[in-house]
């Protein structure tokens, strides 16, 4: 068994959630409870030279762990159920080690057991793709030594190509991460579009100064100033 690590404990509002919603209705629901949560970075465990430990820890979270227990939670019956969804959502081939983490947001899609699909092609025919090496730094070296390079096609939507077309596609639940143009990056933040009435906001755990917790923020005023966009749909 993993060595686990919790902090807050998983309330039974988090994991009995509206079982006859859709799963993104589920996902903007489980989400909401993570709202003002604060933004907290590095609470995994784990190195090349330190063993990985399935950490839950629900009172600070960073873009991307609030993704994994909003992924994880939407898809759970009871706790035990959780922490086994936990496994999948976070670790290649659901085995947990720091070498078998999903590091990148494309590994979502990419590797097994796959947490999402990618649709960023079918939300907008401006799509681009970009070949990429990713883990590869422009100079040579690696972002994360201890794990290899993997080849990858990334398409993303550019910010300029965001029309309303390209809103009015995207569901409440999807995951979008903000493509980075950097060597060896897929995306630079992550976070999840939730519809309000007509409006579209982008929630996210912000480590900008002026929130440092889960907030929502209207999509297009995040996003008009970004490269572009990685639009992905929960299984």
């Amino acid at each position: 068994m993993p060595s686990v690590r919790k902090k807050r404990s998983i309330s039974s509002y988090d994991i009995q959630a509206h079982r006859q919603n859709s799963r993104g209705e589920l996902i903007e629901q489980v989400s909401q409870s993570f709202l003002g949560t604060p933004y907290q970075a590095n609470t995994l465990i784990g190195s090349a030279t330190e063993p990985e430990k399935l950490v839950v820890d629900f009172n600070g979270v960073d873009c991307f762990t609030l993704l994994d227990y909003v992924n994880a939670l939407s898809q759970s019956a009871n706790r035990t159920d959780f922490l086994d969804q936990l496994v999948k959502t976070r670790y290649k081939e659901s085995q947990v080690s720091f070498v078998n983490r999903k590091h990148f947001f494309t590994d979502w899609f990419a590797s097994q057991p796959r947490n999402a699909v990618d649709i960023t092609a079918h939300i907008s025919p401006r799509a681009k793709v970009v070949y990429k090496h990713l883990n590869l730094k422009a100079d040579g070296g690696k972002f994360i030594p201890a794990i290899g390079v993997f080849e990858r096609d990334i398409t993303y939507i550019p910010a300029g190509d965001l029309d309303q077309a390209a809103l009015n596609a995207i569901h409440s639940g999807d995951y979008i991460g903000v493509y980075s143009k950097l060597d060896g990056l897929d995306v630079s933040h992550v976070g999840i579009a939730i519809r309000k009435g007509d409006e579209l906001y982008y929630r996210n755990a912000s480590s900008l100064q002026r929130n440092r917790r889960v907030v929502d923020t209207p999509f297009m005023e995040y996003m008009q100033s970004k490269p572009g966009i990685v639009v992905l749909r929960a299984l």
